[in-house]
């Protein structure tokens, strides 16, 4: 991997080439007919008109277009420049989103992103899941993190003392949701993160982490999939047994956490 550099613009010509490759099989997986109206059908259950959310890894803003389609205004990070100058140009003209080029962790700052630019989905912030997941993960097995950014990093209690506290938040960070709980110190009404088969110790420490905030239970999707795969919503513990037991083999997905109000 070479050393870190500014900005995409830096990079050789051939390497842009496969940034836009992977920009354009991203559009077309994450903007394909029909999928907004699911989108909105799945969040509508954590979103209001007036309600705020935070997109923390927004890739292209499908899931900030589906909650502004819900009526929520909506704070979106990418701190992919390539991608953040699309997401701009889809939804961050949109009066109800903010987007914003940083990434969020666990201290305010800078960090080290490694980039994979012929698929962007798992550029990632820690070094030791992308190595992990070369050697844990067959779906991994040719993907390749050519280079490094430096980009800018907050915190979600930042952006809660500047936004407010949003009634839904998406992590899709690649291995570092963790650590982007780790700079929260509150508990938010509902959360999502990403769980990636091989390194499902991410997931479980985002369920500890959470344990310290309130109390939750759980659902997961499979996938990209828009539809909840338990009828019944579950506690820490059961979805803590279910991610130490491989999480159904399942290859990757999301966690999906509300907070109870009893």
């Amino acid at each position: 991997m070479t050393p870190p550099i500014s900005g995409i613009e830096r990079l050789p010509w051939m390497a842009r080439l496969r940034c836009g490759a992977g920009l354009v099989r991203s559009l077309a997986i994450y903007w394909r007919p029909g999928r907004q109206r699911s989108l909105r059908r799945l969040y509508a259950e954590f979103l209001a008109p007036g309600d705020l959310a935070f997109d923390i890894g927004a890739h292209l803003g499908d899931r900030s277009a589906a909650f502004v389609g819900l009526g929520a205004r909506v704070i979106a990070l990418e701190p992919q420049p390539h991608l953040f100058r699309w997401l701009n140009r889809i939804v961050g003209r949109h009066r109800d989103v903010i987007s914003r080029a940083v990434a969020a962790g666990p201290t305010t700052g800078h960090a080290t992103l490694s980039l994979s630019l012929a698929t962007p989905t798992v550029s990632t912030l820690t070094s030791r899941w992308s190595q992990r997941l070369a050697h844990d993960n067959d779906g991994f097995q040719h993907v390749r993190w050519d280079t490094a950014l430096t980009i800018e990093m907050t915190t979600l209690d930042a952006l809660i003392a500047e936004y407010g506290l949003p009634a839904f938040c998406k992590i899709d960070v690649e291995g570092f949701e963790d650590q982007v709980l780790a700079g929260l110190s509150q508990p938010l009404p509902a959360l999502s993160v990403e769980f990636v088969a091989g390194a499902l110790d991410v997931a479980q420490a985002c369920v500890a982490r959470l344990k310290t905030l309130g109390d939750y239970e759980y659902n997961t999707i499979a996938g990209e999939r828009r539809l909840f795969r338990w009828s019944q919503w579950q506690s820490p513990d059961t979805v803590l047994n279910w991610l130490s037991e491989g999480a159904d083999a399942l290859t990757s997905g999301d966690l999906y956490a509300r907070r109870r109000y009893n």
